[in-house]
């Protein structure tokens, strides 16, 4: 079986079990773009995907798991601009809908489902003086944390 055959079979294995999978894309070394992360499953559940660029991976996948768990399990849906006090300890996150971007493009999602069936919730984090990217003053450069849309 070809290596992404596998993969996307044990991807289904992990939704079949759990409601959804995280996929990280990391850069290769030397390389500026952002690495992010994406859920695969909740567009099985008639719910966007979630993104989330700019973190270390195991950061980021469990930020995704928490808030998809907490999707799957009945929380009223993310909508655009939202505001959540409660994803990062001390810091609050927005929610902004989208479409993938070259920097940010959910390939595995896309290649279970079809670009056309995938939506895209980012959960965007703020610098450590509570700044946004589309804040003045946000502390770091734009391709650190890429963005599908500003709220």
């Amino acid at each position: 079986m070809p290596a992404f055959d596998e993969y996307l079979r044990r991807q289904q294995e992990h939704i079949d079990d759990v409601g959804w999978s995280v996929t990280a894309v990391v850069p290769e070394p030397g390389d500026t773009d952002a690495t992010f992360a994406y859920t695969v499953g909740l567009t099985e559940r008639h719910l966007p995907e979630l993104i989330i660029a700019g973190l270390h991976p195991l950061i980021a996948h469990e930020l995704l798991n928490d808030l998809a768990h907490r999707l799957h399990g009945g929380m009223p849906p993310l909508v655009h601009d939202q505001r959540l006090d409660d994803l990062i300890v001390g810091y609050d996150v927005t929610i902004v809908d989208g479409l993938a971007t070259e920097a940010l493009h959910p390939g595995t999602a896309y290649a279970r489902y079809g670009k056309d069936h995938v939506r895209l919730r980012q959960i965007v984090w703020p610098d450590k003086h509570g700044r946004f990217p589309w804040d003045d003053g946000y502390a770091y450069p734009p391709h650190v944390q890429p963005l599908l849309a500003r709220p």
